[in-house]
Parts: C-alpha cells; sequence; structure tokens
C-alpha cells in the first residue's frame, strides 16, 4: 500500500500543512481529518505545501474540492504550493489551476493571505 503522510503546522495565524508520498482513495480520509479539525476549530486559512508530494489521485483532488468551499466562505482559502511537476499536470488536465492559487513556494503562498 502506497505510503502517504500530512504533517500539520502553523505560522503566522496560517496553517501549512505537508503532504507526502501518494495522495488517493486510500489515503484522502487523512488529509480529511486534519482538514475537519480546522474547520472545527475555526481555523480557514490554510496552505498545502506539496514539495513531497508524488503521486494525487482524483480522490485526493476530492479532498481539496470538499473543502475550499467552506473555507472560503469564511475569508479564508486554500493555497496549493510547491508541487512537482507531474502533480501540477494533474491539477491543471483539470482546470484547478483557475479554481485555485497555486504558487511556487510557501512563502509565496503565506503571503497571498496577506496582499
Amino acid at each position: 500500500m502506497a505510503e502517504f503522510n500530512a504533517v500539520l503546522r502553523e505560522k503566522d495565524n496560517i496553517n501549512i500543512i505537508d503532504v507526502k508520498g501518494f495522495l488517493d482513495a486510500h489515503t484522502a480520509p487523512d488529509l480529511e481529518n486534519i482538514l475537519t479539525g480546522l474547520i472545527n476549530e475555526s481555523k480557514f486559512r490554510v496552505v498545502v505545501n506539496f514539495k513531497e508530494l508524488d503521486y494525487i489521485s482524483s480522490a485526493g483532488l476530492g479532498v481539496f474540492m470538499a473543502y475550499i468551499e467552506q473555507m472560503r466562505e469564511n475569508n479564508g482559502d486554500i493555497k496549493l504550493a510547491e508541487m512537482k511537476t507531474q502533480v501540477y499536470n494533474i491539477f491543471d488536465l483539470l482546470g484547478f489551476p483557475i479554481l485555485y492559487d497555486i504558487l511556487q513556494t510557501e512563502t509565496e503562498a503565506l503571503n497571498k493571505f496577506n496582499q
């Protein structure tokens, strides 16, 4: 079974989720649990750092679709940063760059919240 790990940290009142490995139907609930927890704590400003993510499936993409609206309704957002080319290509194929801020670096993503 593919490995997946998600670690939550905070910087400047923005929550950062570092995702690593393979995000698919089997591992998506791990990320859902983190996002649900953040919403329950009224933390709506999230950056997901993809630097260590090697693969994402449609189920993984669905996690972001499921939570972004609720974040935005609460004056927050989910910004995506540091994607490997093969992961970005999956997002791009499905038109996600129009819907989401996808940034080169975590710092850029954090700065987007302060603009």
